[in-house]
């Protein structure tokens, strides 16, 4: 596990390009390789978690291979196929969950494997509707962890299914699974998460429909096979959000983030900042943030379904004058680590009072990023939590990170970005 030493920067001025979205690039990915002929893929994102996506289409049949900086990628005439060998999921749950809808529709028996933290996490709530639609799906214990066994099946029941809990990685998975199912399958989802898989398969020709209610959204997607496509991928609105914060609460700082993706249900942590009165501004797609003097606000799990944000949001609470409150985050809970716990783990060491209650956390903010104390903190190997209390440490009074390399997975070049602005 590697330890990394962040100090504090004077000033911060420079232009930051993000990675390609993770969650379109698991996606151009996923569907190019269900796709007959061949396409292509520009800004891929170049963490671990994508390449183990990578690895995967490839073992299924798929032919993938980098030309130029673009990522081509080849369907197999007659569709995917099983693998003898374990599918390596690596830390992804965004790889597991979603290829689960896949190898559900392809005949055979598929095993799914992942890294200690990703064998941590609940995949029931991906296998029950998986179930339902006439896969065999099976895990350890009761949340249905990894390894997972998948016996695929062709066509997979049509169903209609309530998402319990709103979840992107679980609606896609059944949308995937419905492109082989034996009519058109519905999935209703409140509050909305992120339309990239909506967005994407109907640009690949799939009949796919989507009606908002007041909150949610119901999905609807008929079988089909998509169409190769050529992918140009966005950048990570999620990757964004730690140097956006980073813009607000450093005492001298101006930070532009070249263009990324803005669809709202990925883009609710500008929402946030601007409530709480950071310098925070669009500019052709690009993001541009100034130092701010914040304030505490509520934050709403709805505001940011995927709650990807908030360790970093938690540390814009400490740098802000007033209490912060975040609401139904519980779900924080079965991501890489207990990030509800690392969370306020994060702003205590920083100095801040922090209290929780249910699924609820409060945090009394410092009222600058100036009176953050020096740090030394382990955050279990989590990307997002590394990246945040590097935010953190930079725009205070610096730290010491247990678990820097885990960046790895999602942003490699994440500190070397963070140090460009220095």
């Amino acid at each position: 596990m590697t330890t990394r030493e962040v100090l504090a920067a004077a000033r911060l001025r420079g232009v930051v390009r993000v990675p390609g979205d993770k969650s379109a690039s698991h996606r151009a990915l996923m569907l190019s390789a269900l796709a007959r002929g061949t396409s292509h893929i520009e800004g891929l994102s170049r963490g671990e978690d994508v390449a183990a996506t990578t690895q995967i289409m490839a073992q299924l049949g798929a032919s993938v291979d980098t030309r130029d900086g673009v990522v081509v990628v080849e369907g197999p005439r007659r569709g995917l196929r099983t693998s003898s060998e374990v599918l390596e999921c690596a830390n992804s749950g965004t790889t597991m969950r979603l290829l689960a809808g896949i190898v559900a529709g392809i005949p055979g028996e598929h095993r799914l494997v992942g890294d200690a933290s990703l064998s941590r996490r609940p995949m029931d709530r991906v296998a029950r509707p998986l179930r339902l639609m006439g896969a065999q799906v099976t895990g350890r214990g009761d949340a249905m962890t990894a390894p997972l066994t998948v016996l695929g099946a062709r066509p997979l029941r049509a169903i209609s299914y309530d998402v319990p809990i709103a979840s992107a990685q679980v609606k896609s998975a059944i949308l995937f699974a419905g492109l082989v199912g034996d009519g058109a399958t519905s999935v209703r989802e409140d509050p909305r998460t992120r339309s990239t898989t909506e967005d994407m398969m109907r640009r690949c020709g799939i009949h796919l429909t989507s009606v908002e209610t007041a909150t949610g959204r119901e999905v609807v997607v008929s079988p089909g096979r998509p169409t190769s496509q050529h992918w140009r991928v966005p950048g990570d609105p999620s990757q964004a959000a730690f140097f956006a914060v980073l813009g607000a609460i450093h005492r001298d700082a101006v930070i532009e983030i070249e263009p990324i993706d803005t669809a709202p249900e990925r883009i609710g942590f500008v929402g946030v900042l601007e409530r709480m009165g950071a310098d925070i501004a669009w500019h052709d797609g690009s993001l541009h943030v100034a130092s701010s003097s914040l304030v505490g606000t509520e934050i709403l799990a709805a505001e940011i379904p995927s709650v990807d944000e908030v360790p970093v949001l938690t540390v814009a609470a400490a740098a802000a004058t007033g209490v912060s409150t975040f609401r139904n985050v519980g779900e924080l809970r079965v991501k890489e680590s207990d990030r509800f716990s690392g969370s306020i783990a994060l702003a205590t060491a920083l100095g801040c009072k922090t209290w929780s209650d249910g699924d609820d956390f409060f945090v009394l903010g410092l009222g600058t990023a100036a009176a953050f104390a020096s740090f030394s903190l382990d955050v279990e190997l989590d990307h997002r939590m590394v990246m945040a209390a590097a935010i953190a440490a930079s725009a205070g009074r610096g730290g010491v990170i247990g678990g820097a390399d885990s960046v790895s997975s999602s942003y490699p070049a994440f500190f070397d970005d963070l140090a460009s602005l220095q």
